[in-house]
């Protein structure tokens, strides 16, 4: 790996431990370690990381900056090297200087990981590869909760994971798991 791949870690937040408000269960139990296994290995080998946040404009959403919920997960606070970025909506992109950042750092490669799949994850992925990034998604740092379908049946948080990720891989990104990150 050099130092043109950034790790970009997404709403590794307090207010995603309250599985109920989300939807209830929740998949990959083994997603903030295997996060925590990339964060380690890249700021072992000082490699660009950038942690987002979302900062909520919902007055009842835990992901708000004014919450104790909002504040980032122990053990994922930002170091003074690493730039956080605040975002409001689902995309990473959208209202940050996030592109700008990868460009004038000329980082191409970006390896993307977070919660939840289906949402900041998956739209961010999906507008970085339609911005020209290559990217590697790492599924098995990623989870998501159960939702309801339009029926309002409950499909499970395993399914949901599994169709964002088949949803996008080989044609917004790469879906890899932490091993193989790790072993590049």
């Amino acid at each position: 790996m050099s130092n043109s791949q950034a790790l970009i870690l997404i709403d590794w937040q307090v207010g995603f431990d309250q599985y109920e408000f989300w939807g209830g269960n929740r998949n990959n139990p083994a997603a903030e370690t295997n996060a925590r296994s990339l964060l380690d290995h890249w700021r072992a080998n000082q490699f660009p990381i950038i942690h987002c946040i979302h900062d909520s404009q919902s007055a009842d959403s835990l992901l708000r900056l004014d919450k104790e919920s909002g504040k980032i997960k122990p053990g994922f606070e930002p170091r003074s090297n690493e730039p956080l970025i605040v975002k409001n909506v689902n995309s990473c992109f959208i209202g940050t200087d996030l592109q700008e950042r990868l460009k004038s750092a000329q980082i191409q490669n970006l390896i993307i990981c977070g919660l939840t799949t289906n949402h900041c994850v998956s739209t961010t992925t999906r507008m970085a590869g339609n911005f020209g990034f290559d990217v590697t998604l790492v599924g098995d740092a990623c989870a998501t909760f159960d939702r309801k379908d339009t029926q309002g049946d409950i499909i499970p948080a395993e399914i949901v994971h599994s169709v964002s990720l088949a949803n996008i891989h080989n044609e917004f990104c790469v879906v890899e798991n932490t091993a193989e990150i790790l072993k590049r």
